[in-house]
């Protein structure tokens, strides 16, 4: 069967790496967001069909106006500089579920949709996908809602569904609020010195090429279903992964430790279990980078 990938929230940051893994795999791509200028701006477009697409005004024939596709990666979620927000649960859950139910009712077979590392919970330790999701925040909560709804709407349909579950994530076009992208900018700024909490939090992080290459892997395999941890499986304290962020740059950055509180809305020490990702999967792609 030919594959016609459509990827919801194109233009976003991982969307645009997963966009370009699906492309060099060779796969017909409709990419999708909510404005055009932005998708037509996007490296690729050429390469892609475009079709912009307001959640809000979802037309009747969505699954024509989107190719008809056989495989669709699901990333497009509103809100995310804050987890805590109502509009998570109030807004964003059922406009993403009307989306992708009419897609599902259209005749597509194969979905993947990303979660997030938080449906776990407020759980320490190494987190595997036997565990029991308990969210603590209305995003991981509206998340943990979204799978389930799709788990039983699947299951009367003729669609495979796969969810990966995303831990941290770093790499060229993330969010300047983001930890890495502060520090770069600080690098560039030539600063003698970079604010930070106290560093002691444990935390699993993947380069984001890494993350899409992944994603189009899991999305593209035909007879795989169910949740899975997109994840290092590596368990690190965040101050010595930032100092080796600057190490590899050759930075003599000193690390202002305890600046900052530590965050409420996670775990203090997390990380994920990549076992079911390897044995499935195969290992991470290699990068060429000189970051972390």
């Amino acid at each position: 069967m030919d594959k016609n990938v459509l990827v919801t929230g194109a233009t976003g940051f991982i969307g645009g790496y997963v966009v370009n893994a699906l492309l060099k795999q060779g796969a017909s791509v409709v990419a999708t967001g909510r404005s055009e200028a932005k998708l037509n701006a996007m490296p690729w477009a050429r390469a892609v069909t475009c079709v912009p697409v307001d959640m809000d005004l979802l037309p009747d024939d969505l699954f024509d106006v989107l190719e008809q596709p056989t495989h669709c990666i699901h990333l497009a979620w509103g809100g995310l500089s804050n987890y805590r927000a109502q509009t998570h649960l109030t807004e964003e859950l059922p406009k993403n579920e009307a989306f992708l139910f009419r897609l599902i009712d259209g005749g597509l077979k194969h979905l993947l949709v990303t979660g997030t590392c938080l449906e776990y919970g407020m759980v320490e330790g190494e987190l595997d996908e036997s565990l029991t999701p308990k969210p603590d925040n209305c995003y991981a909560e509206a998340k943990d809602r979204l799978r389930r709804a799709l788990e039983l709407y699947t299951s009367k349909a003729d669609c495979l569904m796969k969810w990966a579950r995303i831990f941290y994530l770093y790499g060229d076009g993330q969010s300047p609020r983001s930890l890495f992208a502060q520090l770069d900018r600080a690098l560039e700024d030539s600063s003698d010195s970079f604010d930070m909490s106290g560093g002691e939090q444990v935390r699993d992080y993947l380069h984001v090429r890494q993350v899409a290459d992944y994603i189009v892997r899991i999305a593209l395999d035909d007879d795989f279903a169910g949740v899975v941890n997109v994840c290092s499986g590596r368990e690190v304290e965040l101050r010595h992964l930032v100092q080796e962020y600057l190490d590899k740059r050759g930075a003599s950055t000193r690390l202002n430790l305890g600046i900052y509180p530590y965050p409420d809305w996670e775990p203090f020490r997390f990380w994920g279990s990549n076992k079911k990702l390897l044995k499935r999967f195969g290992p991470p792609m290699k990068i060429q980078t000189n970051k972390i």
